[in-house]
């Protein structure tokens, strides 16, 4: 399905009536938050986007708990602060911004209270590798969302543009390699399995990714 028949799902699932979200999850690199920032742009007051990666543990953190080498692995985000926003996103209260974190690429962390949620917005977008993984406390996730899609682009040009986007963000090119193969694509195998949870797999959205 191409950007154009996605953007229609997504606006019959805005139209609905009340409160949906929609969870767009994937391996690294697949486009995921390519293609809610083009749905949600699309879409304008509709629909509002909530990235999972703002969820992200501070570096700080990560160092305490030795697991800095394995940033983007399931437990290096808070996982039950992410439940515990789709729950209160499902039930919006009148008058009521709910306020949720970003992720911030040039500085590496989570930047809190960064996305207003106001309570007349129909459609939240979320968007993470880790929203079909069924396991420990990344299992509630799946019942909270209305519908989920799952991207699956070509595994060769996906690792090509992962690198990329690593180099761009201050890796030399070697570097990015190696902690593509040793982080990156350990994640990826771990949420391949989710696509059988989802409602749609995308395996091409459609127009190029930056």
């Amino acid at each position: 399905m191409d950007l154009t028949g996605l953007t229609a799902r997504a606006r019959r699932l805005a139209l609905a009536g009340d409160r949906r979200l929609l969870g767009i999850a994937g391996p690294p690199g697949a486009g995921k938050s390519t293609l809610a920032k083009r749905l949600v742009d699309a879409l304008g007051p509709l629909a509002v986007l909530v990235p999972m990666d703002g969820f992200h543990l501070a570096q700080s953190e990560l160092e305490r708990l030795g697991r800095a080498g394995r940033k983007g692995a399931p437990d290096t985000f808070d996982a039950a602060g992410y439940v515990a926003l789709l729950r209160r996103l499902r039930a919006p209260e009148p008058g009521t911004v709910v306020y949720a974190p970003a992720f911030d690429r040039s500085l590496e962390e989570p930047v809190a209270g960064a996305v207003p949620v106001p309570p007349d917005v129909p459609l939240v977008v979320t968007e993470g590798n880790y929203l079909l993984y069924g396991e420990g406390p990344w299992a509630p996730v799946r019942g909270l969302l209305d519908e989920a899609w799952f991207l699956a682009p070509d595994d060769e040009v996906r690792v090509r543009g992962l690198v990329d986007r690593h180099v761009r963000y201050g890796r030399s090119r070697a570097e990015a390699e190696r902690w593509v193969a040793r982080s990156d694509e350990a994640n990826a195998r771990l949420v391949a399995p989710g696509r059988d949870r989802a409602d749609l797999v995308v395996r091409d959205a459609g127009g190029p990714r930056p």
